[in-house]
């Protein structure tokens, strides 16, 4: 009896332990990606937060001294030529993001209705451009726009044109190049969601008398929202910071925020307000990605 009943005040306890050890063994196994999070995305937050609040000296070194000239500086409204480039980066990378979903839709939802060999190789071929470096991508977009590059000398030999177009260093241009390098990030979430279609769901719609842009709008694109949210965050963010594309193909007239940030780090010394611009960039990240969850929220509550 003494055994019996030894048994059963233990089982509460054993049974608590078996609870706590894949507890446990998950922390383990995401305490590597929490460690490099801490150490890499936290912590250099935190150094820029404090950098942005301190002030510099005449040879460039920071200077432990709180001030808000840096965030004043920004907001400059009386000659905002900062607010400017910010906004000239917001309306780039949006034009950017909108060009890639319109192109990159219809592209991972043709690829998502293959057949499964089919399939695997029209993704080898988006992901063809990743084994060049970006430089050299780039670099052939130059000679592709350049007054005497390919595409003018296709439109004079097909007498499109009279003289070459002026290509480079413009908008056009900045804009060329985020599309092109950052295409496949739309059309790879895309093309996951659009995979996990059922294609018994746009039959039943068209079944019940929807048409094909009724299907489209109330059956395809809150099936594959998810993979919509996900690559209009891997594509606006990064092209709000982008500096290559602008340096090599804007020439310096067409500064974005990425520009601006890496001039105040690495030419002009000046820490502190490199950082002020940098929390604000970040600060334009999260406010995408609130504004973005808050959509599919929203979306999934009107469902």
């Amino acid at each position: 009896m003494q055994s019996a009943a030894t048994t059963t005040t233990d089982l509460p306890a054993t049974a608590t332990n078996h609870a706590r050890r894949p507890k446990l063994f998950g922390w383990l196994l995401i305490a590597p990606m929490v460690l490099w999070l801490a150490l890499f995305v936290v912590a250099p937050l935190i150094i820029l937060l404090v950098y942005s609040f301190c002030q510099r000296d005449d040879l460039g070194r920071i200077v432990y001294e709180f001030t808000w000239e840096n965030y004043a500086r920004i907001f400059d409204f009386e000659d905002p030529i900062y607010l400017r480039i910010l906004w000239r980066s917001v309306l780039y990378a949006g034009i950017t993001t909108a060009f890639c979903i319109a192109i990159g839709y219809p592209v991972a939802w043709f690829i998502a209705r293959q057949r499964e060999t089919t399939r695997n190789r029209l993704l080898m071929l988006v992901m063809v451009p990743f084994w060049t470096s970006f430089l050299i991508r780039t670099y052939a977009w130059i000679t592709i726009l350049s007054q005497n590059g390919l595409l003018n000398g296709l439109l004079e030999a097909a007498k499109i044109i009279p003289q070459p177009l002026e290509m480079m260093y413009t908008p056009f241009a900045v804009v060329i190049g985020l599309l092109y390098a950052y295409l496949p990030f739309m059309i790879l979430p895309i093309y996951g969601s659009a995979e996990k279609v059922d294609n018994s769901l746009v039959d039943a719609a068209h079944d019940l008398g929807a048409g094909p842009f009724r299907a489209f709008s109330d059956v395809i694109i809150p099936l594959t929202w998810p993979g919509i949210s996900a690559g209009i965050l891997l594509v606006f963010v990064p092209a709000i910071g982008m500096f290559a594309v602008t340096d090599l193909m804007g020439g310096g007239r067409q500064p974005m925020i990425g520009n601006v940030i890496q001039n105040q780090f690495l030419k002009a010394r000046n820490w502190p307000f490199g950082a002020a611009l940098g929390i604000i960039f970040t600060l334009l990240f999260v406010i995408a990605y609130v504004f973005v969850q808050y959509r599919a929220a929203k979306r999934s509550q009107n469902e």
